[in-house]
């Protein structure tokens, strides 16, 4: 009887041990399913994103060919930023054709000018930012082996500068352009603000008001507040296009392509884009 007795109290033991592991696998399960449950979550979120930047970039291409090819049927030099509305596949975007000349040409501005464009822009100290400019001019000047001068093939190129951070790089980058021989002069009518800005010494007030009156299509907008030893108001056949596409949660996408209207690509277009991009605009949300 004792020993028949003692088989069960001997056993609780082993099945509370049994129990217990039972219970770690179940925590552990439950554990790995949460975990792959949020990186599926994730994965999904990700592609979602996904998508809608690659509709956003597809929307922005359309809405910059529609733009084009009002542009190349006017048949009309471009010698100004020109805005407008396309609605496209029920999605309303903001488009603006702006001529190259009313960026600053690194590879043609003056010392002064850069040295302009380092201080207001990139926010160095005058003396620093003159320094910067000369280093700028004395790079680009460089000769190859070929006894041809160094010239910038790209914005980024601004990094070669000793002296240009990429912080700095970031701060010029919208307002520079590597891509138009010209004399190394500003189109005030083509300029977008924070380059009328620079043109103006810094005075924002002043660049805002001209580039109010501008885009408000006021005849003989005076421009005296501008220093007119960068100015220049020919028409270019590069131009850069840029829409701006809504995406969700109030975020905005700029799709932007540059264009030389003087070459045919080689699908046939009476236009040829030598550089395009994208870029997610940062959400302003109010306090």
């Amino acid at each position: 009887m004792r020993s028949a007795l003692a088989h069960p109290r001997a056993g609780r033991p082993a099945r509370g041990m049994v129990l217990i592991a039972v219970l770690w696998i179940v925590a552990s399960l439950a554990i790995i399913v949460t975990g792959v449950t949020r990186t599926i979550r994730e994965e999904a979120r990700m592609m979602a994103l996904a998508r809608q930047d690659v509709q956003a970039q597809a929307l922005g291409d359309a809405a910059i060919q529609v733009a084009l090819q009002t542009i190349v049927a006017n048949n009309t030099p471009i010698n100004r930023m020109l805005q407008s509305e396309i609605q496209y596949r029920g999605v309303v975007m903001q488009v603006r054709a702006m001529p190259l000349n009313g960026l600053i040409d690194i590879n043609s501005a003056s010392v002064p000018l850069l040295t302009k464009a380092y201080a207001v822009a990139g926010g160095l100290p005058a003396a620093q930012a003159e320094a910067l400019a000369q280093a700028t001019v004395q790079l680009r000047e460089q000769r190859g082996p070929t006894g041809l001068q160094e010239r910038f093939e790209a914005e980024e190129d601004l990094l070669k500068v000793p002296g240009i951070s990429y912080d700095l790089y970031a701060r010029l980058f919208p307002f520079v352009t590597a891509d138009l021989r010209g004399r190394g002069l500003v189109n005030p009518l083509a300029a977008p603000v924070e380059v009328l800005t620079i043109l103006a010494g810094g005075n924002a007030a002043a660049a805002s008001a001209i580039a109010a009156k501008r885009d408000a299509g006021e005849p003989g907008v005076d421009m005296t507040a501008l220093d007119g030893a960068f100015l220049d108001s020919s028409a270019v056949r590069r131009i850069r296009m840029e829409a701006r596409v809504p995406m969700a949660d109030g975020i905005w996408m700029r799709v932007s392509r540059s264009v030389d209207l003087t070459a045919r690509s080689r699908d046939g277009a009476p236009w040829y884009s030598f550089r395009t991009g994208s870029s997610v605009e940062p959400v302003v949300r109010n306090p």
